[in-house]
């Protein structure tokens, strides 16, 4: 067993956990890491979020409607993040809209940002991981040439 776990691993890190890591961050994390940034510094357009139906699957999350303060355009079924731990239908949270797309932030604050930042940082560096591993397997490969005589047992030139 040339090859091994570490083989197996590494074959599987290379052809799918990487390019999968890479289109999970920039398909969830980079479209609203600055939405969450914005939330986190208090930026966005203040309002108040009514809880109207929770979903779960993994986790529990609140859908509702999103009004702005002092007018402009409402949003429907948008997740609250970072609300508060015990959430109740009809409840009301105060809230900013910062342009993510699924949602909106709790006014309180919490962590979310963390949570986009990493699925972001992922997203971009996996890509990069992926080529540095492609690369150094590739030059591997060539390094290694059959010996006169070895009915095909590898052996290293250098």
């Amino acid at each position: 067993m040339a090859d091994g776990v570490g083989g197996w691993g590494m074959r599987f890190l290379l052809w799918l956990g990487l390019p999968l890591l890479a289109l999970l961050g920039l398909g969830l994390g980079v479209p609203d890491v600055a939405a969450a940034w914005r939330a986190k510094s208090g930026g966005g357009t203040a309002g108040t979020f009514t809880a109207l139906h929770e979903r779960c699957s993994r986790n529990c999350v609140w859908h509702g409607d999103f009004v702005p303060d002092g007018g402009g355009t409402p949003r429907h079924d948008v997740v609250v993040y970072d609300g508060p731990d015990r959430l109740t239908q009809g409840a009301t949270v105060a809230a900013r809209d910062t342009g993510a797309r699924r949602g909106v932030f709790a006014a309180r604050g919490g962590d979310t940002w963390l949570l986009f930042t990493g699925l972001a940082a992922a997203g971009v560096l996996a890509p990069i991981g992926w080529v540095v591993l492609l690369v150094r397997a590739m030059t591997n490969r060539r390094r290694i040439t059959p010996g006169p005589g070895a009915a095909g047992h590898p052996v290293s030139r250098g």
